[in-house]
């Protein structure tokens, strides 16, 4: 049996891998589920076995009644054939509970282990995508595919191939049996089976499309509440409750509207009517050899049970199929995020020694994608390393993305981008990012305890080191007036802290991890003016030795830097040290002026 393994295809661009032990085939969906459940070919062996004599021990029980019929209409009655009929109708249902027992437990399993493999490889796969992927799609629906349609495929599995392999046993069970009474009475089961397959072949060809239409429409609905939820307080402060409302009605809407449509497919199951047909004819056929004297009393009884056997297949198909259908709409849309194109790869085998900090651009240009246009053009400068790098322009102008080329946030579209002479795509993207630590405006912070968020870089981390890092950061004795000091749980996105206590933290997780070298982006700007001070000595301090840039507008920290560079619209405006470029650069004089 299979153990929990993650997975990632070893041939395709990733942030981040792990060592692969089975590949799946990502080819289309039906491959791809295909691929995983062969891996359990064992349960399959056991449901498949547990299916088939649950079908013929079913198809017993007309058989014995006809025989017990035949028993009783017999002169003098033969009551010894109706007390055996019953005993082996007992003997084999009680062995037919045990099978379907033996047999859903194996559907479970594998219901349960599918959900759980591709849940971890889609975790995996979410995690190894670049940062261009996840900018542009949407939390909500990229949350819906990695819950809900996850899932359907659990589901998909169990009851659906379930009860689709168990029906297809009882499908053709009354073709098997009817010609122990007469090779004729196999007609009515024959033609039965050839339009069942017909008819449900168009009834998937129908469903599938639906079946997709509502998978989308439940991700579109689940974006659009993430996206409410998440700006909850930008709505409640513009008073725009009953605007949402009737935006997310509207969503809503569609996805009744198709699941209704869904409704309607499945009610349109033509089988039912095939059914109806097939045991009239069936009766007829059976009492016309009746009257010829080819078959008896307890024939015909049988016949007509085995041919009751039938309406197990049409009735349940008609909501089996319809979970095999969601599931592989489903597996679809884990599909394609899974296969979506990234374009950063792990490196591994790349360059890992420690690093000194020297950063080089060489003609460096940058856009989100081929449609775009360059945020950056022709970016070209050399930071030593310990030197101390400000960047500085208006809103607007690629501060933030310049910086976050150097740990391959996102890759440079043309040039070079050089860390200690190395070209960053030739490093291993983790030892380059462990190396360097960015500290932004917008802080992200863990619902865990303090001191996990602040060990988080280097979660091996002692308390002592922890301790030291918050008060280097000036955290400690904020930190320290919390009911439960270092292991006070903090909300999601650390929402129960203030904005300068999210930032404090933030630094504290950074100079934990010891980077060469340290970005911070606007990094200061929720901190008041009296802890500035002893924020700004921090820094200088946590600065020595290192590369540090800096992304600010506060001429406090401007001026201490070894070199300011000013961006605009995406290019180097000027390059210089604060007095140069008070006397030189106009845009730099502008920003001060501003």
């Amino acid at each position: 049996m299979a153990s929990s393994t993650s997975f990632i295809d070893s041939h395709s661009h990733a942030e981040f891998t792990v060592p692969d032990r089975y590949h799946a085939n990502r080819k289309g969906p039906v491959r791809w589920l295909f691929s995983h459940a062969i891996r359990y070919w064992c349960l399959w062996g056991l449901l498949i076995a547990g299916a088939t004599s649950n079908a013929l021990l079913a198809s017993a029980i007309p058989i014995l009644t006809g025989q017990a019929f035949n028993g009783i209409l017999s002169h003098p009655p033969l009551l010894n054939i109706l007390l055996r009929s019953a005993i082996l109708i007992l003997l084999s249902q009680l062995l037919r509970s045990g099978l379907q027992l033996l047999r859903n437990f194996s559907a479970e399993l594998i219901g349960q282990r599918m959900e759980r493999d591709i849940r971890d490889e889609l975790y995996v796969s979410l995690l190894g995508k670049d940062m261009s992927f996840h900018s542009l799609r949407p939390i909500g629906d990229t949350m819906a595919r990695a819950t809900n349609d996850v899932r359907e495929i659990n589901f998909m599995f169990n009851p659906g191939v379930n009860l689709v392999i168990g029906s297809m046993m009882f499908l053709f069970m009354p073709l098997i049996m009817a010609p122990r009474y007469h090779p004729a009475l196999m007609l009515a089961p024959a033609a039965f089976i050839v339009l069942y397959v017909l008819a449900l072949a168009q009834y998937l060809h129908e469903l599938q499309p639906v079946t997709r239409r509502v998978r989308d429409a439940f991700g579109e609905m689940n974006s659009r509440l993430a996206e409410v939820l998440d700006g909850i307080e930008t709505v409640k402060g513009a008073a725009q409750e009953e605007q949402e409302v009737r935006r997310f009605e509207k969503v809503a809407r569609a996805f009744r509207d198709a699941f209704v449509h869904q409704g309607d497919v499945e009610a349109r199951f033509l089988p039912l009517l095939l059914l109806t047909l097939t045991n009239s004819v069936g009766f007829l056929h059976a009492v016309i050899l009746f009257r010829r004297g080819l078959i008896d009393t307890g024939d015909v009884v049988a016949y007509m049970g085995l041919l009751a056997l039938l309406g197990f297949p049409t009735f349940i198909s008609l909501f089996a199929y319809s979970r095999v259908s969601s599931g592989v709409s489903a597996a679809r849309r884990i599909l394609e995020l899974i296969n979506a194109t990234t374009h950063i790869d792990q490196n591994l085998g790349g360059y890992a020694g420690p690093m000194r900090g020297e950063v080089a651009f060489e003609h460096v240009y940058f856009s989100y994608s081929a449609e775009t246009e360059s945020v950056l053009h022709d970016i070209t400068f050399q930071v030593k390393p310990g030197q101390r790098v400000a960047v500085v322009g208006q809103t607007g102008a690629g501060k933030t993305t310049l910086v976050k080329l150097i740990n391959r946030t996102y890759d440079v579209s043309r040039g070079k981008l050089l860390v200690d002479g190395v070209d960053v795509r030739g490093w291993d993207i983790e030892a380059l990012r462990r190396q360097i630590s960015i500290i932004e405006q917008d802080i992200f912070l863990f619902s865990r305890s303090i001191a996990e968020n602040i060990a988080f870089g280097k979660p091996e981390a002692g308390m002592d080191e922890i301790v030291a890092a918050a008060k280097a950061a000036q955290a400690h004795d904020f930190i320290m007036a919390l009911p439960e000091g270092y292991q006070t749980v903090i909300g999601e996105r650390g929402v129960t802290l203030s904005g300068g206590q999210r930032q404090r933290l933030a630094l504290a997780r950074a100079f934990l991890t010891d980077p060469a070298i340290l970005i911070l982006d606007d990094s200061t700007s929720a901190i008041d003016s009296a802890t500035e001070d002893k924020i700004q000595r921090a820094i200088f301090a946590a600065a020595k030795g290192r590369t540090t840039f800096i992304i600010t507008h506060r001429l406090s920290q401007i001026r201490w830097a070894d070199l300011i560079i000013v961006l605009r619209r995406g290019r180097i405006d000027a390059m210089g040290d604060h007095e140069t470029l008070m006397r030189t650069s106009e845009a730099y004089r502008r920003i001060f002026a501003g």
